[in-house]
């Protein structure tokens, strides 16, 4: 069944409650998908840094010392910001994939979450309400974000099952629905050079549009395909660095539906979830149309 959320916003002075909205909106609708919950929350970029978010299974063992034995291998500044299972690493941006490929050849058991300017993903087994206090998600600022609580379905109950799925810089990915085809399209995409964490057809869905706006296409672009390309039933709400994306399959079965106001655009699979945004009552609803592409960027 799975429940999804999304959030952009257009006005500023919003952005220090973008953390607390994004958890109440998800925590609304946690009896949608009891086994795992995951946020992906885009800050402010810096411009002199990259960040990856890393998730290990032993924390004490995997992240101590990690700053040290990082910065020693890529020559270059790091800090490592951990909260409890994950870690955000800081780098220069010149080195995010060096530092990247140096904590996978140093600890082999860490999994990457999601890397590039301003994204961090966190996710685990468990309610919403209990993977946002574990990771302080209330007290995150930024620009847009999007949310999953899960029920499984296609794939175990773990943490790289759970969404969202990154597998770009700033990319990421949520999903309600089954896609029939992923297996062919992950083979194609296996071909192109593309590499998968798990057999989980939402990654499948993320590699498929990381894929095409590698080759150009903007977000829009990148949701168009996926009408021809990708089977199944589907609703996919989709960040960027700039952008947030909404598409659904066209017979539209999964629920879903939005809000607009001056100060944001909102997602939800359910209205409950929209509740209590500011201003909701005054709000622009209504429910994205089957094989139509929505989006927005900063």
């Amino acid at each position: 069944m799975c429940g999804i959320v999304g959030l952009f916003l257009k006005d500023k002075s919003l952005e220090p409650q973008l953390g607390s909205m994004l958890s109440q909106m998800l925590i609304s609708l946690s009896d949608r998908g009891p086994d795992s919950a995951g946020i992906a929350i885009y800050g402010a970029p810096t411009g002199n840094e990259a960040k990856i978010t890393i998730q290990s299974a032993r924390p004490e063992q995997d992240f101590r010392n990690l700053d040290a034995e990082l910065a020693k291998a890529i020559g270059a500044p790091v800090t490592v910001n951990v909260k409890s299972t994950h870690a955000v690493v800081r780098t220069t941006p010149d080195k995010i994939d060096e530092a990247r490929e140096t904590i996978q050849a140093l600890h082999p058991d860490v999994r990457i979450m999601g890397a590039g300017d301003v994204v961090e993903i966190y996710k685990e087994v468990g309610l919403p309400e209990a993977v946002v206090d574990r990771f302080d998600v209330r007290s995150m600022t930024g620009t847009h974000g999007i949310g999953h609580t899960r029920m499984a379905t296609e794939s175990a109950v773990t943490t790289m099952g759970a969404h969202p799925f990154s597998t770009g810089a700033d990319q990421c990915l949520v999903h309600n629905g089954s896609l029939s085809n992923h297996n062919n399209v992950r083979r194609e995409l296996i071909r192109e050079g593309m590499t998968f964490e798990t057999e989980n057809d939402t990654e499948v869905a993320a590699a498929y549009l990381s894929s095409q706006m590698a080759h150009g296409k903007n977000l829009g672009e990148a949701l168009e395909g996926t009408l021809s390309d990708l089977d199944g039933f589907f609703t996919f709400v989709v960040g960027t660095k700039n952008g947030f994306g909404v598409v659904r399959d066209p017979i539209a079965c999964k629920p879903a539906v939005m809000a607009e106001t001056d100060q944001y655009v909102a997602f939800g699979s359910e209205y409950r979830a929209l509740t209590k945004l500011p201003g909701i009552d005054s709000a622009k609803v209504w429910e994205p149309e089957p094989a139509t592409v929505y989006f927005w960027e900063h």
